[in-house]
């Protein structure tokens, strides 16, 4: 009976020590897995703005770079970030691209008109 018991405490052992170790190299890899993303931008697809200068803010998770119509901006530690871009008259295209440390990449463009 004590074998018994033995027995079916270490094989518990090793599967909680083997689901630990899983949990482990999933939180470990998250930003592998979820990429980089682009989100809370303040600006429309498809909108008028009537002003010449217009400032763009949003918000990136898990990028190291961001680069906003071919220049590359600064982020905060919290991944936010803000950029003042002069418009054209016309049809504009507003181009973001953000890049995290494993070289994946994450594009938005906005089309709005001036």
């Amino acid at each position: 009976m004590k074998t018994n018991a033995k027995q079916i405490l270490q094989i518990a052992s090793f599967v909680v020590f083997f689901i630990f170790i899983i949990v482990y190299v999933l939180f470990r890899s998250r930003d592998l897995i979820l990429g980089v993303k682009i989100k809370d931008v303040n600006i429309i697809n498809g909108e008028k703005i009537t002003e010449s200068i217009v400032e763009v803010a949003g918000n990136t998770k898990r990028a190291t770079k961001l680069i906003l119509n071919g220049r590359e901006i600064s982020i905060d530690q919290s991944g936010n970030w803000s950029e003042t871009i002069a418009l054209l008259v016309g049809y504009n295209v507003i181009t973001i691209k953000a890049e995290d440390k494993f070289g994946y990449m994450d594009e938005k463009n906005y089309k709005i008109m001036h």
